[in-house]
Protein backbone atom coordinates (compact mmCIF):
# COMPACT_ATOMS: atom_id res chain seq x y z
CA UNK A 1 0.00 0.00 0.00
CA UNK A 2 1.04 3.55 -1.01
CA UNK A 3 0.68 6.13 2.27
CA UNK A 4 2.74 9.15 3.38
CA UNK A 5 4.24 7.59 6.22
CA UNK A 6 5.35 9.49 9.55
CA UNK A 7 8.22 7.33 11.56
CA UNK A 8 9.97 9.17 13.90
CA UNK A 9 9.19 9.70 18.43
CA UNK A 10 7.02 12.71 18.83
CA UNK A 11 9.55 13.76 22.41
CA UNK A 12 12.37 14.00 19.61
CA UNK A 13 10.82 15.96 17.58
CA UNK A 14 9.64 17.96 19.61
CA UNK A 15 12.96 18.80 21.60
CA UNK A 16 14.50 19.96 18.36
CA UNK A 17 11.52 21.79 16.62
CA UNK A 18 13.10 25.16 15.86
CA UNK A 19 15.65 22.98 13.16
CA UNK A 20 12.45 21.74 11.33
CA UNK A 21 13.28 23.33 7.17
CA UNK A 22 12.32 21.91 4.21
CA UNK A 23 15.37 19.59 3.22
CA UNK A 24 17.31 20.83 0.19
CA UNK A 25 18.75 18.24 -1.91
CA UNK A 26 17.15 15.23 -0.36
CA UNK A 27 15.75 12.40 -2.34
CA UNK A 28 12.62 12.62 -3.64
CA UNK A 29 10.57 10.35 -0.63
CA UNK A 30 12.67 11.71 2.12
CA UNK A 31 10.43 14.79 3.66
CA UNK A 32 10.74 17.63 6.23
CA UNK A 33 14.12 17.97 8.37
CA UNK A 34 15.92 16.75 10.89
CA UNK A 35 13.96 16.21 13.62
CA UNK A 36 12.17 12.65 11.72
CA UNK A 37 11.03 11.17 8.54
CA UNK A 38 8.17 11.80 6.27
CA UNK A 39 8.02 9.84 3.51
CA UNK A 40 5.71 8.21 0.73
CA UNK A 41 6.17 4.48 0.98
CA UNK A 42 5.00 2.07 -1.45
CA UNK A 43 5.75 -0.77 1.20
CA UNK A 44 3.55 0.18 3.79
CA UNK A 45 1.54 -3.15 4.82
CA UNK A 46 -2.38 -2.15 4.52
CA UNK A 47 -4.32 -2.37 7.95
CA UNK A 48 -6.50 -4.99 8.65
CA UNK A 49 -9.37 -5.69 10.23
CA UNK A 50 -9.84 -5.69 14.22
CA UNK A 51 -11.02 -9.18 15.34
CA UNK A 52 -14.47 -7.78 16.65
CA UNK A 53 -17.66 -7.20 14.65
CA UNK A 54 -18.34 -3.88 13.04
CA UNK A 55 -15.12 -3.14 11.19
CA UNK A 56 -15.09 -1.40 7.11
CA UNK A 57 -12.08 -1.06 4.89
CA UNK A 58 -12.78 2.06 3.13
CA UNK A 59 -10.16 3.94 0.21
CA UNK A 60 -10.24 7.22 0.79
CA UNK A 61 -11.44 9.97 -2.22
CA UNK A 62 -10.05 12.66 -0.47
CA UNK A 63 -8.21 13.56 2.53
CA UNK A 64 -7.52 16.95 3.89
CA UNK A 65 -4.98 18.56 6.09
CA UNK A 66 -5.58 20.17 8.91
CA UNK A 67 -3.40 22.20 11.51
CA UNK A 68 -2.51 18.85 13.64
CA UNK A 69 -0.89 17.66 11.14
CA UNK A 70 1.24 20.67 9.86
CA UNK A 71 1.72 20.80 13.50
CA UNK A 72 3.38 17.09 13.68
CA UNK A 73 5.40 17.71 9.89
CA UNK A 74 6.48 20.96 11.51
CA UNK A 75 7.23 19.84 14.90
CA UNK A 76 4.89 22.20 16.30
CA UNK A 77 2.72 20.08 18.34
CA UNK A 78 2.54 20.95 22.28
CA UNK A 79 4.19 19.14 24.33
CA UNK A 80 2.07 17.99 26.41
CA UNK A 81 0.02 16.21 23.70
CA UNK A 82 3.35 13.82 22.78
CA UNK A 83 1.09 12.03 25.32
CA UNK A 84 -1.87 11.87 22.74
CA UNK A 85 0.30 11.14 19.22
CA UNK A 86 2.70 8.72 20.91
CA UNK A 87 3.04 6.19 17.66
CA UNK A 88 6.33 6.22 16.16
CA UNK A 89 4.86 5.04 12.68
CA UNK A 90 1.98 7.25 11.71
CA UNK A 91 -0.33 7.42 8.82
CA UNK A 92 -1.57 11.11 8.79
CA UNK A 93 -4.99 12.20 7.73
CA UNK A 94 -8.45 12.18 9.57
CA UNK A 95 -10.66 14.32 7.19
CA UNK A 96 -11.95 11.74 4.93
CA UNK A 97 -14.61 11.13 2.51
CA UNK A 98 -13.95 7.56 1.00
CA UNK A 99 -15.67 4.79 -0.93
CA UNK A 100 -16.46 1.37 1.34
CA UNK A 101 -14.41 -1.24 0.19
CA UNK A 102 -15.57 -4.23 1.85
CA UNK A 103 -17.55 -4.95 5.16
CA UNK A 104 -16.20 -7.08 8.08
CA UNK A 105 -18.59 -9.26 10.12
CA UNK A 106 -21.40 -7.58 12.17
CA UNK A 107 -21.69 -4.84 9.43
CA UNK A 108 -25.47 -3.38 8.98
CA UNK A 109 -25.14 0.25 8.23
CA UNK A 110 -22.88 0.16 5.07
CA UNK A 111 -22.33 -1.86 2.25
CA UNK A 112 -20.18 -1.89 -0.67
CA UNK A 113 -19.93 1.31 -2.98
CA UNK A 114 -20.90 3.74 -0.13
CA UNK A 115 -19.57 6.53 0.27
CA UNK A 116 -19.43 7.86 4.01
CA UNK A 117 -17.40 10.97 5.45
CA UNK A 118 -15.64 8.78 8.82
CA UNK A 119 -15.62 10.53 12.32
CA UNK A 120 -11.88 9.84 13.40
CA UNK A 121 -12.75 9.73 17.04
CA UNK A 122 -12.23 6.57 18.70
CA UNK A 123 -13.41 5.39 22.26
CA UNK A 124 -14.16 2.41 24.23
CA UNK A 125 -16.71 1.22 22.12
CA UNK A 126 -14.16 0.96 19.38
CA UNK A 127 -11.66 -0.66 21.74
CA UNK A 128 -13.79 -3.06 23.06
CA UNK A 129 -13.68 -1.93 26.64
CA UNK A 130 -17.11 -1.17 28.71
CA UNK A 131 -17.70 2.57 28.79
CA UNK A 132 -15.14 4.75 30.68
CA UNK A 133 -16.69 8.10 32.83
CA UNK A 134 -16.62 9.94 30.16
CA UNK A 135 -18.37 8.00 27.31
CA UNK A 136 -20.67 7.24 29.79
CA UNK A 137 -21.53 10.73 30.22
CA UNK A 138 -21.87 11.10 26.18
CA UNK A 139 -18.38 12.44 25.80
CA UNK A 140 -16.60 9.97 24.08
CA UNK A 141 -14.42 12.34 22.35
CA UNK A 142 -12.24 13.25 25.17
CA UNK A 143 -12.66 9.30 26.19
CA UNK A 144 -10.21 8.72 28.71
CA UNK A 145 -8.82 4.67 27.33
CA UNK A 146 -7.00 7.06 24.58
CA UNK A 147 -3.85 5.16 25.21
CA UNK A 148 -5.04 1.70 25.16
CA UNK A 149 -5.17 -0.15 21.96
CA UNK A 150 -7.91 -2.78 22.74
CA UNK A 151 -9.34 -4.24 20.41
CA UNK A 152 -8.05 -2.09 17.37
CA UNK A 153 -4.06 -1.75 17.91
CA UNK A 154 -4.26 1.72 17.95
CA UNK A 155 -3.21 3.73 20.68
CA UNK A 156 -4.19 7.60 19.74
CA UNK A 157 -7.10 9.00 20.22
CA UNK A 158 -7.96 9.46 16.40
CA UNK A 159 -7.00 7.70 13.77
CA UNK A 160 -4.74 9.49 11.47
CA UNK A 161 -2.05 9.29 14.68
CA UNK A 162 -1.34 5.05 14.35
CA UNK A 163 -0.95 2.96 11.45
CA UNK A 164 -2.47 0.46 13.16
CA UNK A 165 -5.57 1.25 11.30
CA UNK A 166 -4.51 3.89 8.96
CA UNK A 167 -5.16 7.13 8.12
CA UNK A 168 -5.95 9.52 5.28
CA UNK A 169 -3.14 9.80 3.56
CA UNK A 170 -2.87 6.31 2.36
CA UNK A 171 -4.80 3.56 0.08
CA UNK A 172 -6.63 2.09 2.38
CA UNK A 173 -8.22 3.07 5.71
CA UNK A 174 -9.93 0.76 8.45
CA UNK A 175 -13.24 2.28 10.31
CA UNK A 176 -16.05 1.11 12.81
CA UNK A 177 -18.98 1.52 11.30
CA UNK A 178 -20.00 3.84 14.50
CA UNK A 179 -17.61 6.04 12.46
CA UNK A 180 -19.12 6.48 9.42
CA UNK A 181 -21.54 8.58 7.94
CA UNK A 182 -23.15 8.07 4.35
CA UNK A 183 -22.93 11.20 2.09
CA UNK A 184 -24.92 9.82 -0.79
CA UNK A 185 -24.04 12.39 -4.18
CA UNK A 186 -22.52 14.74 -1.80
CA UNK A 187 -20.22 16.45 -3.80
CA UNK A 188 -16.12 15.19 -2.50
CA UNK A 189 -15.26 18.60 -1.89
CA UNK A 190 -17.67 18.94 0.09
CA UNK A 191 -17.92 15.98 1.84
CA UNK A 192 -14.51 16.29 2.85
CA UNK A 193 -15.27 18.97 5.20
CA UNK A 194 -17.60 16.86 7.38
CA UNK A 195 -15.00 16.25 9.74
CA UNK A 196 -13.88 19.87 10.64
CA UNK A 197 -17.40 21.29 10.08
CA UNK A 198 -18.11 18.96 12.94
CA UNK A 199 -15.95 20.26 14.99
CA UNK A 200 -17.02 24.10 14.40
CA UNK A 201 -20.21 23.02 15.26
CA UNK A 202 -19.26 21.36 18.26
CA UNK A 203 -17.54 24.48 18.95
CA UNK A 204 -20.32 26.43 18.27
CA UNK A 205 -22.42 24.41 20.19
CA UNK A 206 -20.04 24.64 23.62
CA UNK A 207 -21.98 28.39 23.42
CA UNK A 208 -25.30 28.83 25.19
CA UNK A 209 -26.51 31.76 23.45
CA UNK A 210 -26.60 34.41 25.94
CA UNK A 211 -26.28 37.44 23.84
CA UNK A 212 -26.76 38.97 20.13
CA UNK A 213 -22.85 39.71 19.54
CA UNK A 214 -20.24 37.45 18.82
CA UNK A 215 -16.24 36.93 17.67
CA UNK A 216 -14.91 34.96 15.28
CA UNK A 217 -10.77 35.30 15.31
CA UNK A 218 -9.03 33.30 12.66
CA UNK A 219 -11.07 32.48 9.54
CA UNK A 220 -9.07 29.58 8.42
CA UNK A 221 -10.63 26.16 7.75
CA UNK A 222 -12.44 26.00 11.25
CA UNK A 223 -12.53 29.36 11.74
CA UNK A 224 -14.92 29.25 8.11
CA UNK A 225 -17.12 26.79 8.78
CA UNK A 226 -17.79 27.90 12.86
CA UNK A 227 -19.28 31.29 10.88
CA UNK A 228 -21.02 29.20 8.90
CA UNK A 229 -22.38 27.09 12.26
CA UNK A 230 -22.77 30.36 13.80
CA UNK A 231 -25.20 31.89 10.93
CA UNK A 232 -27.43 28.74 10.30
CA UNK A 233 -27.91 28.46 14.10
CA UNK A 234 -28.96 31.52 14.86
CA UNK A 235 -29.42 34.01 11.33
CA UNK A 236 -29.70 37.17 13.48
CA UNK A 237 -26.52 36.91 15.13
CA UNK A 238 -23.72 39.49 14.83
CA UNK A 239 -20.82 38.08 13.80
CA UNK A 240 -17.30 39.89 13.41
CA UNK A 241 -14.55 37.85 11.88
CA UNK A 242 -10.85 39.21 12.69
CA UNK A 243 -8.29 37.91 10.72
CA UNK A 244 -5.18 39.46 8.34
CA UNK A 245 -5.26 39.65 4.61
CA UNK A 246 -8.39 40.38 2.38
CA UNK A 247 -7.85 36.38 1.19
CA UNK A 248 -9.62 35.41 4.49
CA UNK A 249 -11.77 38.15 5.33
CA UNK A 250 -13.37 37.80 2.00
CA UNK A 251 -14.26 34.39 2.18
CA UNK A 252 -14.89 35.03 5.96
CA UNK A 253 -18.19 37.11 4.91
CA UNK A 254 -19.13 34.60 2.18
CA UNK A 255 -19.67 31.94 5.18
CA UNK A 256 -21.88 34.45 6.78
CA UNK A 257 -19.79 37.22 8.58
CA UNK A 258 -21.56 40.83 9.57
CA UNK A 259 -18.12 41.99 8.84
CA UNK A 260 -14.58 41.87 9.16
CA UNK A 261 -11.26 43.68 11.03
CA UNK A 262 -7.94 43.19 10.60
CA UNK A 263 -6.40 41.80 14.50
CA UNK A 264 -3.92 43.89 16.46
CA UNK A 265 -6.09 46.44 19.66
CA UNK A 266 -7.30 48.86 17.30
CA UNK A 267 -10.59 45.92 17.31
CA UNK A 268 -11.54 47.34 20.71
CA UNK A 269 -11.94 50.30 18.77
CA UNK A 270 -13.65 49.36 15.72
CA UNK A 271 -16.30 47.23 17.66
CA UNK A 272 -16.64 50.19 20.02
CA UNK A 273 -17.60 52.14 16.63
CA UNK A 274 -19.96 49.68 15.43
CA UNK A 275 -21.88 48.74 18.52
CA UNK A 276 -21.57 51.64 21.13
CA UNK A 277 -19.37 50.39 23.80
CA UNK A 278 -16.67 52.31 26.25
CA UNK A 279 -12.92 52.14 25.53
CA UNK A 280 -11.13 51.87 28.75
CA UNK A 281 -7.60 52.27 28.45
CA UNK A 282 -5.47 50.97 31.63
CA UNK A 283 -1.77 53.02 31.75
CA UNK A 284 -0.10 50.14 31.66
CA UNK A 285 -1.25 47.66 28.81
CA UNK A 286 -1.49 47.92 25.51
CA UNK A 287 -4.94 46.39 24.73
CA UNK A 288 -7.69 48.51 26.04
CA UNK A 289 -10.89 47.28 27.43
CA UNK A 290 -14.06 47.42 25.50
CA UNK A 291 -16.77 47.80 28.27
CA UNK A 292 -20.64 47.14 27.37
CA UNK A 293 -18.65 44.42 25.02
CA UNK A 294 -19.28 41.30 23.09
CA UNK A 295 -21.19 38.11 24.72
CA UNK A 296 -18.83 35.47 22.97
CA UNK A 297 -15.45 35.02 21.20
CA UNK A 298 -14.10 31.74 19.85
CA UNK A 299 -10.72 31.84 19.14
CA UNK A 300 -8.94 29.83 16.96
CA UNK A 301 -5.88 30.68 16.57
CA UNK A 302 -4.46 30.78 20.20
CA UNK A 303 -2.06 32.57 20.16
CA UNK A 304 -0.79 34.82 23.08
CA UNK A 305 -1.94 38.28 21.10
CA UNK A 306 -5.18 36.59 20.31
CA UNK A 307 -6.15 35.29 23.73
CA UNK A 308 -5.66 38.75 25.41
CA UNK A 309 -7.89 40.50 22.61
CA UNK A 310 -10.65 38.26 23.14
CA UNK A 311 -10.31 39.07 27.38
CA UNK A 312 -10.49 42.62 26.89
CA UNK A 313 -13.10 42.29 24.12
CA UNK A 314 -15.51 40.53 26.14
CA UNK A 315 -18.46 41.72 28.28
CA UNK A 316 -18.71 41.11 32.07
CA UNK A 317 -20.10 37.22 32.51
CA UNK A 318 -18.94 36.85 28.68
CA UNK A 319 -17.45 33.07 27.14
CA UNK A 320 -13.98 32.40 25.70
CA UNK A 321 -14.04 29.22 23.65
CA UNK A 322 -11.06 28.13 22.29
CA UNK A 323 -11.14 26.19 18.74
CA UNK A 324 -8.92 23.96 17.55
CA UNK A 325 -5.78 24.83 18.79
CA UNK A 326 -2.99 24.16 21.27
CA UNK A 327 0.00 25.33 22.93
CA UNK A 328 1.73 26.79 25.92
CA UNK A 329 1.04 31.15 25.91
CA UNK A 330 1.78 33.91 28.11
CA UNK A 331 -1.29 35.59 29.03
CA UNK A 332 -2.60 37.96 31.64
CA UNK A 333 -6.15 36.00 32.84
CA UNK A 334 -6.92 39.31 34.95
CA UNK A 335 -10.29 39.85 33.70
CA UNK A 336 -11.40 36.25 33.54
CA UNK A 337 -11.21 36.72 37.42
CA UNK A 338 -12.15 40.30 37.70
CA UNK A 339 -14.78 40.57 34.65
CA UNK A 340 -16.01 36.63 35.93
CA UNK A 341 -15.50 35.23 32.16
CA UNK A 342 -15.72 31.43 31.10
CA UNK A 343 -13.17 30.01 29.40
CA UNK A 344 -14.29 27.50 27.48
CA UNK A 345 -11.86 24.42 25.44
CA UNK A 346 -13.42 22.28 22.49
CA UNK A 347 -12.22 19.54 20.92
CA UNK A 348 -13.34 16.52 18.24
CA UNK A 349 -17.05 16.33 18.19
CA UNK A 350 -19.45 14.01 18.60
CA UNK A 351 -22.98 13.03 20.08
CA UNK A 352 -25.19 16.75 21.48
CA UNK A 353 -27.75 16.91 23.95
CA UNK A 354 -29.31 19.88 22.24
CA UNK A 355 -29.00 18.02 18.97
CA UNK A 356 -30.96 15.23 20.29
CA UNK A 357 -28.13 12.65 20.99
CA UNK A 358 -27.11 13.24 17.51
CA UNK A 359 -23.56 13.80 16.71
CA UNK A 360 -22.59 16.87 15.29
CA UNK A 361 -21.73 14.97 12.01
CA UNK A 362 -24.62 13.80 11.31
CA UNK A 363 -25.91 17.11 11.20
CA UNK A 364 -22.90 18.87 9.37
CA UNK A 365 -23.58 16.05 6.50
CA UNK A 366 -27.00 17.27 6.22
CA UNK A 367 -25.87 21.10 5.85
CA UNK A 368 -23.14 19.84 3.66
CA UNK A 369 -26.07 18.28 1.15
CA UNK A 370 -27.55 22.04 1.01
CA UNK A 371 -25.91 23.51 -1.77
CA UNK A 372 -26.70 27.12 0.53
CA UNK A 373 -24.53 25.89 2.97
CA UNK A 374 -21.65 28.12 2.00
CA UNK A 375 -18.80 25.72 1.55
CA UNK A 376 -18.06 25.50 -2.16
CA UNK A 377 -14.79 27.40 -2.02
CA UNK A 378 -13.27 25.60 0.79
CA UNK A 379 -11.27 23.52 -0.82
CA UNK A 380 -9.14 25.35 -2.83
CA UNK A 381 -5.93 22.58 -3.99
CA UNK A 382 -5.98 18.98 -4.42
CA UNK A 383 -2.67 16.92 -5.21
CA UNK A 384 -2.05 13.46 -5.68
CA UNK A 385 0.04 11.10 -2.92
CA UNK A 386 3.16 12.51 -4.91
CA UNK A 387 2.44 15.73 -4.64
CA UNK A 388 2.56 15.35 -1.21
CA UNK A 389 5.16 18.36 -0.15
CA UNK A 390 3.77 20.77 -2.44
CA UNK A 391 0.36 20.07 -0.47
CA UNK A 392 2.01 20.29 2.73
CA UNK A 393 4.01 23.78 1.65
CA UNK A 394 0.46 24.94 0.25
CA UNK A 395 -1.44 24.18 3.65
CA UNK A 396 1.56 25.43 5.51
CA UNK A 397 1.04 28.37 3.73
CA UNK A 398 -2.25 28.97 3.91
CA UNK A 399 -4.01 32.47 2.75
CA UNK A 400 -0.20 33.15 0.93
CA UNK A 401 -0.27 30.52 -0.94
CA UNK A 402 -4.54 31.30 -2.06
CA UNK A 403 -4.95 28.28 0.08
CA UNK A 404 -8.11 27.10 2.66
CA UNK A 405 -8.38 23.72 2.81
CA UNK A 406 -5.86 21.68 0.90
CA UNK A 407 -6.78 17.87 0.36
CA UNK A 408 -5.01 14.66 -0.89
CA UNK A 409 -6.34 12.53 -3.66
CA UNK A 410 -4.80 8.75 -2.07
CA UNK A 411 -6.89 7.27 -4.56
CA UNK A 412 -7.15 8.26 -8.26
CA UNK A 413 -8.66 5.43 -10.32
CA UNK A 414 -12.21 6.38 -7.79
CA UNK A 415 -13.47 9.52 -9.45
CA UNK A 416 -14.90 12.53 -7.66
CA UNK A 417 -18.29 12.86 -6.79
CA UNK A 418 -20.02 16.42 -7.78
Amino acid sequence: MRAVLTDLTIPRYLMTAAAQTFPRGAGSRAGWGVAGLLSLRDDVPEPVLPRAPGWVRLRPELSGICGSDTAVAHAKSSPVLSAYYSARRQILGHEIVAVVEAAGPGVTSVREGDRVAVDPVLSCVHRGFEPCRSCRDGYPYVCERFDQPGTTGCRSPTQGFDAALGGGWGEVVVAHQTQLHPVGAVPSRRAVLAEPASIALHAALRWPRRGDRAVVIGPGTIGLLLIAALRRLHPDLDITAVGPGAFSRERALLAGASRTLEPGPRVVEAIAAEHGGRVIRPRLTRTPILEQGVDVVFDCVALSSTLDLSLHVLRPTGMLVLVGSAGRQSVDWSLVWNRQLTVQGTVNSGPEESLGGRPTMAQVVEWLADPAFPVDDLVTHTFALDGWRAALAAASAGPRAGAVKVTLRPNPEIPLAG
